[in-house]
Order: structure tokens, then sequence, then C-alpha cells
């Protein structure tokens, strides 16, 4: 039930970001999300793409520093409050959210959140056991 995210080191100069999807795209790969963080000298693009063995594959022969991360995506109601809830649920269960970003668009009455947590596996077990939906692979990968 854990999500492959590739994470791509890349200098902060302009026209790196648009070289990583560039050829994502001409691989036929769609990013299904993404987000950016930065450094004085680099960044770190974390992506969750359609097929994640081929992204990685791609990258590598590009001359991109990958690295391979197991994350978790959770559904949860997209409403106000609905995140807030998850966040308290983890927080009373003492699980730490090392980072998130949020899938756009993926559902009308969901969103999809990918979580990295210190402990994915209770992460994992602490929102099942309140029935919260978490994401396969073809959940994210085929949207």
């Amino acid at each position: 039930m854990k999500l492959k995210q590739i994470a791509v080191f890349i200098e902060n100069t302009p026209g790196r970001i648009s070289e990583v999807c560039g050829a994502l795209g001409d691989a036929g790969i769609n990013i299904r999300a993404l987000t950016m963080g930065d450094a004085a000298d680099f960044g770190i693009l974390r992506l969750v793409t359609n097929d994640p063995d081929k992204t990685k594959s791609i990258l590598k022969e590009k001359g991109f520093t990958v690295v391979e991360t197991n994350v978790v995506g959770v559904e949860i109601p997209d409403e106000p409050g609905g995140l807030a809830g998850v966040l308290d649920l983890l927080a009373e269960n003492e699980i730490n959210v090392e980072y998130m970003y949020v899938v756009v668009g993926a559902s009308e009455k969901y969103a999809y959140v990918i979580f990295r947590f210190t402990d994915n596996d209770g992460a994992i077990k602490v929102l099942t056991a309140k029935n919260m939906k978490i994401l396969k692979g073809e959940d994210l990968y085929n949207t």
C-alpha cells in the first residue's frame, strides 16, 4: 500500500525542472503528483508518476541523480477540516509527518495527499484502523 516516489536532485538554475518534465513527457510518462523543495544551490523535485520504474531509468540515463522512496497516499474528505482531522489522528498516535503534498483534481469528493512519515507502516496501521483509504498504485498512477 505504499507508493513509489522518485526524488530528483537538480541544480537551482533556470530550465532544470523543464528538462526533467520534458524527458518524462518525451518518454510518455505522466506526472501524477509533484512537489519542489529548494536550497540555495540545488532543489529536490519529488514525483509520483504513472510508471515509477521507467521514470527512474529515464532520469538516470539523462544524468540526473535520483532516489526512490516509499510514500503513503491517503484519500481525505475534501471538506473544511478534513486534513486537520487526519493530522490530529496521526499526532495523537505519535506519527510524525516528514513532508506531504496534495494531488489536485483527483476526485470531486476527496483530496489525495501524499505523505512521507517517519514510520510509514505505523501510519498505515493507524489510518486503516479508522477506515481511511490508503491509496494503491493503480488509484493514483491511472487517474
